[in-house]
């Protein structure tokens, strides 16, 4: 009897020590609690934010519309879709997905920002460069360098065989320095040996391959 009644004094010490607003053992329990349940919380709330462990592989978004893109939610439920640069490109309808990052068939974790170049539907300005008195060959790297594109050559009588006489834009001279839209043509006035010309035809109108 003694015993069974020490016991009984033992665990209800033990509950009064814990379960008593009033000692340091229910503080000490409720703070485990606390930390416990907030650690929890925040394990579960991180998870779901970065759906830790889930990747996915990269879909091509190459050819796309940018804004239709923008638009999917499936797409939007596992990327961060973000346009990064823009790039005019005559052949290209503006709007459309020209590259990604990170590239097709990259395994990816879901939430990952995809970062696009998409094609601009306004030209970038360029500073026409001075073409005169060098070789065509070198006027037409120059050109290609800055996004202009070399048309007709026309070939003139001149002692300075295949050097630039003349650059004109739109049939006028345009000079160096002038700001132009990149993808547009230039015509360039080259010199030519007057006995390698045949005909006058030849002298105003040969165009270059």
């Amino acid at each position: 009897m003694l015993f069974t009644k020490n016991r009984l004094i033992t665990m209800s010490g033990i509950r009064t020590f814990f379960f008593s607003p009033k000692k340091l053992g229910f503080h000490i329990l409720l703070a485990t609690g606390i930390f416990v349940a907030m650690f929890i919380v925040a394990l579960f709330v991180l998870n779901s934010y970065t759906r830790h462990g889930t990747e996915v592989m990269m879909p091509n978004f190459i050819g796309m519309d940018s804004q239709e893109l923008l638009k999917k939610e499936d797409i939007a439920k596992d990327y961060i879709i973000v346009v990064s640069d823009y790039i005019f490109d005559r052949k290209t309808l503006p709007g459309t997905v020209l590259k990604q990052d990170p590239h097709v068939g990259e395994m990816v974790k879901t939430g990952r920002k995809v970062y696009l170049t998409v094609a601009s539907s306004t030209p970038p300005k360029v500073t026409m460069p001075q073409l005169e008195d060098v070789s065509l060959r070198q006027a037409e790297i120059m050109l290609k360098a800055i996004g202009l594109e070399l048309g007709t050559v026309i070939y003139k009588p001149s002692p300075y065989e295949n050097a630039v006489l003349e650059q004109l834009y739109k049939g006028r001279a345009i000079n160096p320095g002038t700001e132009i839209s990149a993808g547009e043509t230039i015509t360039l006035v080259v010199g030519k040996n007057p006995d390698e010309l045949s005909n006058e035809n030849e002298i105003e109108n040969e165009i270059i391959e």
